[in-house]
């Protein structure tokens, strides 16, 4: 069974879109989206420098256009997804280009939806000078408790021994220079604020508000959700989700534990891969991984998709 999904914010890079403009209409779409969300994708994905896509209000936006168009060179619609792909989801805002690859929304209301996002995410940032850090290695019984101690949110429980907390400067200062006894690495992430966690609440509001109205459609594949790890069928819980997703933790330790009961033989993470697929080698074992991360990957992912459908 194949499995596909999409990372969250940290996997932008300087100029990672660069090699995908390359492809026939790419760049074409990616300044349409520009134009509807009044945002320079291509500029963001090319030129800016590292400080600039660390922007809540732009780095989300451009995650979610990079795994669909990279997506799109595989699957061209939902139903092909549906096709061949058991399973898919997004790690936090990876979860909106999932919501369109499973034909929930369309491409472009992810986008718009993706951009509101964004900016409430980086407003509610503004207010505290806040951050995350991830935890590498460490006993999930050791590491909670000193977290709690310390004031912090585990935001992301992202198995394979890795928990992301989120909290204010000073908590996470405190924690670089106190970690949990076990722990290996305390790597503070390129991310502008406290995501998942209560400092998010005001973007909670702005996003109920902008999804109210939202035409939403169930699913076409398995749609496994941050929430719980629990395969999602209704459209509209699964927008519901999307929007408290923004101040809850993300659990992706039970994304993978649901991956494993559904019977995944292999994971594709679509661009900009690379964090997911690390994650699945470590806490799926014998699961075939990809990570799409220039057009000289989609090969490869062709073969494997080819390679799931004969079996």
């Amino acid at each position: 069974m194949l499995v596909l999904v999409a990372p969250g914010q940290g996997a932008q890079t300087p100029g990672f879109l660069i090699p995908w403009l390359d492809l026939p209409g790419v760049e074409d779409r990616l300044r349409e989206w520009s134009d509807a969300i009044d945002l320079d994708l291509v500029h963001y994905g090319t030129k800016a420098t590292e400080d600039e896509i660390r922007d809540t209000a732009v780095a989300q936006p451009l995650l979610v256009a990079a795994s669909l168009i990279s997506a799109r060179q595989l699957f061209a619609t939902a139903d092909d997804v549906a096709a061949t792909v058991g399973a898919a989801a997004g790690h936090s805002v990876g979860e909106l280009a999932a919501a369109a690859l499973t034909g929930t929304v369309s491409d472009a209301e992810a986008m718009a939806l993706v951009r509101r996002r964004g900016l409430a995410m980086a407003e509610a940032a503004a207010v505290t000078e806040t951050g995350m850090a991830a935890l590498l290695g460490g006993d999930e019984a050791v590491v909670l408790p000193h977290l709690e101690k310390l004031g912090l949110t585990p935001a992301n429980v992202n198995g394979a021994g890795q928990i992301v907390a989120a909290g204010t400067a000073e908590q996470i200062a405190a924690l670089v220079g106190n970690k949990p006894e076990g722990t290996r690495r305390v790597v503070p992430l390129k991310v502008a604020g406290a995501f998942h966690t209560h400092h998010m609440a005001p973007a909670v509001t702005v996003l109920e508000s902008a999804t109210a109205e939202l035409t939403v459609a169930d699913p076409l594949t398995r749609y496994v959700s941050n929430k719980d790890g629990q395969v999602v069928t209704s459209g509209r819980e699964l927008v519901q989700r999307l929007v408290g997703q923004v101040a809850n933790p993300v659990r992706w330790d039970r994304c993978m534990e649901t991956f494993k009961e559904l019977g995944v033989t292999t994971l594709i993470e679509a661009a900009p891969g690379g964090t997911l697929t690390g994650l699945a080698k470590r806490a799926l074992p014998g699961v075939r991984t990809l990570a799409l991360k220039t057009p000289d990957d989609l090969e490869a992912a062709r073969e494997l998709i080819a390679a799931v459908s004969a079996e």
